[in-house]
């Protein structure tokens, strides 16, 4: 029986790509009709890592848009006091109207307001 010697293989190390070739990746992916996927495979890169350098690149666009906005539009909103009318006062009523019915009896008494004492207590006598 022959044995094969086995080399150890080589340990795969990490590459790192510059900021330029990453540039031009993403610059290649954002054009009309081109998948990045496509992308990816014509320059032997993983289509997960492009896809997460295209998202790096739009959130930090986002990010300097929203500064630039927010510089621009950093004036405070001031203070403007309004006169308002005063409040009208609610009329108290001119007269109390009571309406009873027992049975098929119906009563109807409009008591003056001013004598609002006197209606409580005819009512009170009234329903005893």
């Amino acid at each position: 029986m022959d044995t094969i010697p086995i080399e150890p293989l080589e340990r795969r190390r990490r590459r790192r790509h510059s900021e330029a070739f990453k540039a031009d990746v993403v610059r290649a992916c954002r054009q009309p009709g081109i998948s990045i996927a496509a992308v990816a495979l014509a320059n032997g890169l993983n289509a997960n890592l492009v896809r997460r350098w295209v998202a790096a690149v739009e959130s930090s666009a986002i990010a300097v848009a929203a500064a630039a906005s927010s510089a621009k539009t950093e004036t405070k909103p001031e203070f403007v006091p309004l006169q308002l009318p005063p409040p009208a006062a609610p009329e108290p009523p001119s007269e109390i109207r009571i309406e009873l019915q027992r049975g098929t009896t119906a009563v109807k008494v409009a008591w003056p307001a001013s004598a609002a004492a006197e209606c409580a207590t005819w009512l009170r006598e009234l329903l005893r």
